[in-house]
């Protein structure tokens, strides 16, 4: 951080007669209009969200980083008992061992041990990478994968070690049939329980200060191109369910207060397709009908994946999956990359950070649809799994040396704390003079001294993001309003800033742009009346204003109002009532919430102890709370809540669409949806169906509880999605055997009502 710089900027406005934040008005163009409302969208920011990949100890100690990843494609066949990594495709498939000054006390001294004691020195989590491949590098010695010696000429070579090749012949076919044990050597789950326990004798457990996190392995789903020499075909739906289940479940049992990562998948696509499907369709074309998805019901892998990571969960009482973790990095043309490129380039990476989260958004990629990564996360999560947390332990959107890059990386940190997030570490770190690391230096310590972007994120919006972008968050140590604002174009531009729940009184601004790309910068207070500012914000710049809670008047909140009671409850609406607060300086209203698992949204304003919540779904469950704001704009605690359900619409009607999704000889794949046609909700429902022919059976389902007596079947919904809101759908499936024939059911019943089709 530099301080003169700062304190020159703050004489030379004080010189002026004005403000650093409203300098040059004449020149500056109208922004958009941005406001905060510090009662409305609260809800917890997670610290993990400011993590990073291999960040130096200085860098580390400065932001005072919360978590950091050892990770990558290189960490994959890591033998923690050697020291040794193999670099798989990033660098000829070779066997690297890593330096260290004394190989003879191995384990102990080894990279990751030395990597989780600077994590201990800087009071950072750790999260390591397990080889969940199945395969570690086989000792200290140098290797690779594709000798030329003994595979043949390639089309290059390491030109430090002439005989590793890239396992690609000069006509550009792949070598195939080569031997993992060159490299290599099997390793299974003992492994995991071997090497936590060397890290617990040394560090302790989880719980006790010792590594936080595992990572399940590395990008699985293309092992067959980054592992390709110990793994060459791609990995299927069962397979990594049936690793997750072993790895994961000796990650618990030798540390059950770790928090396990998976599946660890390269971006989007892991989301809807396999390893095996990912293989076979980039060289054959089959993504229209991909057959691993379609020997699974059609069901993309990701709900697939958190519905088997539940079903353990419920069969065994433990659960083996903390955070589903997809990786993103922008698929938009050379927005991901080191150089900031052209004007174009940048304009572009700084329009992609909405794929993110906005549903207008088309991805300007071959994508070429919305993304919305942090709710698709979200909303996979909530429906197949609830309670697993979201992470993405690795993205870029690159230029690290530039302010563009800087620019969207705020921009980014701000998203990710709004859109609710649980942990994300950049690929890499940034140098510490880079622009990248003072974006972090804004939320983490923009004042050099600790000061650091809020832990309570409220509602802050922009007419305009794509011009400017705000994010707002309440500080919990002394209840300061924290506000980034980031302009992304090259125009100084002046806009209002609405306030709502604030108070008066004199902000301190700090501030990184192109005027300065050497720090931090310490600019002139800004006054801020009870409605809000109007300021200047500099081109391409990151603004941070800080306003002290309440200003230079009444800083204490009244105390919580009792909790709400329900009254007059219909199918669209829920009346409210509850005990007033008390205040010496007087109740001015209260703020009516609703509760989402840890968001609370409001729905409502009310100046007395009673509202009514309209708008609302037939037979849904709603919690809500209540919260006082004073005269001052202190909001109170926010009271205990109320769960209450809406009231049922009339009787409905199904429909099951039955799918026959591959067949062979004796076998064949089958999906079921089952759709609430009608006005009621269907809470706990019952498919029965008989099939035509006696030689047809189930053998294996999913989605549901599957019993078959005779010809008879059944399917019951499970507790995830046993519950069907009108017009809702759910789809189940099952491998089946048969004999003779293998006709279609025609008829079902759902708890006993006749079905359409």
């Amino acid at each position: 951080m530099r301080t003169a710089p700062a304190l020159l900027s703050v004489a030379l406005a004080a010189a002026l007669g004005g403000s650093v934040l409203a300098a040059r008005p004449a020149q500056a163009a109208t922004g958009p209009a941005l406001s905060v409302d510090t009662t409305a969208a609260r809800h917890a920011i997670s610290p993990y969200i400011y993590g990073m990949n291999f960040a130096d100890e200085a860098l580390a100690r400065d932001l005072r980083l919360p978590v950091r990843r050892w990770g990558g494609n290189a960490t994959s066949r890591y033998n923690f008992r050697n020291d040794t990594t193999n670099r798989a495709a990033d660098w000829y498939f070779e066997n690297i061992p890593n330096d260290n000054p004394d190989p003879s006390t191995l384990p102990d001294g080894s990279e990751t041990d030395r990597f989780v004691d600077q994590d201990r020195a800087t009071g950072t989590k750790t999260i390591l990478t397990l080889p969940m491949i199945g395969w570690v590098a086989k000792d200290r010695a140098k290797a690779c994968g594709f000798s030329v010696a003994k595979y043949g000429p390639q089309q290059q070579t390491d030109q430090w070690a002439p005989d590793c090749g890239n396992g690609v012949k000069p006509d550009g076919t792949k070598i195939t049939g080569n031997d993992p044990t060159d490299t290599s050597v099997e390793v299974g789950p003992q492994y995991a329980k071997d090497w936590i326990a060397h890290l617990k004798g040394r560090y302790g457990g989880a719980a006790d200060g010792g590594v936080r996190f595992y990572d399940l392995d590395n990008e699985p789903d293309i092992w067959h191109s980054t592992q390709r020499d110990v793994r060459p075909t791609g990995l299927g739906y069962d397979e990594l369910r049936d690793r997750t289940y072993q790895w994961a479940a000796a990650v618990k049992a030798a540390d059950p207060d770790a928090k396990t990562l998976g599946p660890v998948g390269w971006g989007l696509n892991s989301i809807f397709y396999s390893g095996l499907d990912q293989d076979e369709c980039n060289r054959t074309g089959c993504w229209s009908n991909p057959p691993d998805k379609a020997a699974h019901g059609g069901e993309d892998l990701g709900p697939w994946y958190l519905d088997q990571m539940r079903a353990y969960e419920q069969a065994h009482g433990t659960r083996i999956l903390d955070y589903f973790d997809i990786h993103l990095y922008p698929q938009q043309s050379g927005v991901s990359g080191s150089d900031p490129g052209d004007a174009a380039t940048q304009a572009l990476r700084l329009r992609s950070t909405r794929q993110l989260w906005d549903p207008t958004y088309v991805d300007e990629s071959w994508i070429n649809q919305p993304v919305q990564m942090i709710p698709r996360m979200r909303g996979l999560v909530d429906q197949h799994y609830p309670g697993t947390k979201t992470a993405m332990t690795e993205y870029s959107w690159g230029a690290f040396g530039d302010i563009n890059g800087a620019l969207a990386e705020a921009d980014v940190l701000g998203i990710f704390g709004r859109e609710g997030l649980d942990l994300a570490d950049l690929w890499t770190a940034p140098t510490s003079d880079q622009p990248v690391a003072d974006a972090f230096r804004i939320y983490r310590n923009y004042d050099g001294k600790g000061g650091a972007f809020g832990e309570t994120s409220v509602k802050a919006t922009s007419e305009d993001q794509g011009k400017l972008a705000i994010y707002a968050a309440e500080r919990s140590g002394d209840k300061a309003l924290t506000m980034v604002v980031v302009n992304k174009t090259g125009d100084d531009l002046t806009s209002p800033v609405a306030l709502t729940g604030a108070s008066a009184g004199t902000a301190q601004v700090y501030r990184y742009s192109s005027a300065d790309l050497t720090g931090v910068v310490r600019q002139a207070d800004q006054p801020v009346t009870a409605t809000g500012f109007n300021a200047t914000f500099p081109a391409n710049s990151i603004t941070m204003v800080v306003l002290p809670s309440g200003g230079q008047g009444d800083t204490q909140p009244p105390t919580a109002p009792g909790g709400p009671v329900a009254g007059t409850v219909t199918s669209d609406s829920v009346g409210l009532s509850w005990a007033a607060s008390t205040d010496d300086t007087g109740v001015a209203g209260y703020d009516v919430l609703r509760v989402d698992g840890g968001t609370t949204t409001k729905v409502g304003d009310a100046t007395g102890t009673s509202y009514t919540v309209t708008g609302l779904t037939p037979d849904t469950s709603y919690t809500f709370a209540v919260r006082a704001r004073d005269k001052a704009g202190n909001p109170s605690p926010v009271s205990p809540s109320v769960t209450v359900r809406t009231t049922a619409t009339s009787s409905g009607t199904c429909t099951v669409a039955y799918t026959i999704s591959s067949t062979w000889p004796g076998g064949f794949t089958a999906g079921v949806a089952v759709t609430n046609t009608g006005t009621t909700a269907i809470d706990g429902w019952k498919l029965a169906f008989d099939f035509p022919d006696a030689g047809q059976r189930v053998t294996q389902g999913w989605s549901a509880t599957w019993q078959q007596t005779g010809k008879s079947v059944t399917a019951t919904g499970l507790s995830w999605n046993g519950h069907l809101s009108p017009g809702a759908s759910t789809t189940v499936g099952f491998n089946g055997a048969w004999t003779g024939q293998n006709p279609v059911p025609t008829a079902f019943t759902l708890n006993g009502q006749k079905c359409g089709s």
